[in-house]
């Protein structure tokens, strides 16, 4: 039919990238006693091929996922997004960090193969580059936490996220204030409670309060923060709302909340000042658009949460250049363990942070980005 791709979609699979080195383990401020991994490579991602040999590429599917994947996407048209995403998503669960998301990106990927056109430009084309912000991992020390933070800025960093996560609201503005003191305005500073972390009430590590929350929140305003996120359990919408009328600093959140449905709730009630989709959560990236596009008739921004690293990160480095209400990019970056760049390494012509803190969206068509062959197992 004249209009239409001719492609097909022929088959979905699995592919394991080596493991190239083991760097360790980070003790996340979320996660007392936990210990997140870092490693160069050892991650799946998903191929999507067609019948006229394009590939696109996203982050691992759960093995058990690809069987119904191929029921629904084999002998489809790529370009076909409204239908894909709304079978997969009736279909295809697992819809944090290794679910649909993954087949979403691919698909997109395939998308901008087939066009000629990087995604970022697809999806709206609002900027061709984004300032990042590191965001930590580690509580760790004050003193550590200043010298990173002075470092960075010299690098060229324009913001950093801070964890607050001490025993008192004492410790924890102490860390803002010096950091502060240390790189003037010269750096955006945002901080993140992760008190959102579990869908109820109780998660590991220290749990704040209305009160907690409202007296760091007038505190950090002083400072002249940039936003304190999830300083409360995921739906106290109520309290939430309430916090962000005392202060006019904003209130940002979101990442770990699967469905539209609660973006809309967030909105009506307003919730957040900023909020924060998670395109790995929501399962994909055409969710996370289109809270994007909510966002904007209430006149807020959007700054997508992505606690992975590798292909995730790129596709929403592309999501975030595409919008205009999005004007940062999240990098976890807390070195040495943790640099972005371990989770980079991976493609030919991976992406950096210039010298003025930037993050261009890579030029060429889909992701943009390709795997280094001699990574792939």
């Amino acid at each position: 039919m004249e209009g239409r791709s001719a492609l097909k979609i022929t088959d979905i699979k699995i592919v394991r990238l080596k493991t190239v080195k083991e760097l360790g383990f980070i003790e996340p401020a979320w996660d007392k006693g936990g210990r997140m991994p870092f490693s160069v490579g050892g991650v799946p991602i998903v191929e999507i091929h067609t019948d006229a040999g394009l590939v696109g590429i996203g982050p691992g599917v759960e093995e058990s996922q690809i069987g119904r994947a191929r029921e629904i996407l084999v002998g489809q048209d790529p370009f076909d997004m409204e239908r894909h995403e709304a079978v997969m998503r009736y279909y295809i669960g697992g819809d944090h960090y290794r679910g649909r998301a993954g087949l979403d990106i691919a698909l997109w990927d395939l998308i901008g193969k087939i066009s000629g056109q990087p995604l970022y430009k697809i999806w709206g084309g609002a900027k061709d580059k984004v300032p990042a912000y590191a965001s930590m991992v580690r509580l760790s020390t004050i003193e550590e936490r200043v010298e990173l933070a002075t470092r960075l800025v010299a690098e060229g960093w324009k913001a950093i996220k801070l964890r607050l996560h001490y025993e008192t609201i004492g410790e924890d503005i102490e860390l803002v204030e010096r950091v502060r003191e240390a790189v003037g305005d010269r750096m955006e500073i945002m901080v993140d409670a992760n008190q959102a972390q579990s869908s109820g009430n109780w998660q590991p590590g220290l749990h704040w309060d209305f009160r907690r929350a409202v007296e760091t929140a007038r505190e950090l305003q002083r400072l002249n923060v940039y936003w304190l996120e999830e300083p409360l359990p995921r739906y106290y919408f109520d309290q939430l709302a309430r916090l962000g009328e005392k202060v006019e600093m904003p209130i940002a959140g979101g990442e770990n909340n699967p469905g539209i449905h609660e973006f809309v709730q967030m909105l009506e009630k307003n919730v957040y000042g900023i909020l924060q989709p998670e395109g790995m959560v929501l399962g994909g990236m055409t969710p996370v658009r289109r809270v994007a596009i909510l966002a904007d008739a209430y006149g807020k921004k959007v700054v997508p949460h992505h606690g992975g690293r590798g292909l995730g990160t790129v596709a929403h480095l592309h999501m975030v250049c595409a919008l205009a209400n999005a004007p940062y990019l999240e990098l976890l970056h807390d070195p040495p363990i943790g640099e972005y760049q371990h989770g980079w390494s991976m493609f030919t012509e991976p992406p950096v942070v210039d010298s003025e803190g930037y993050v261009a969206a890579p030029q060429k068509p889909g992701l943009g980005v390709e795997i280094n062959p001699d990574w792939i197992e």
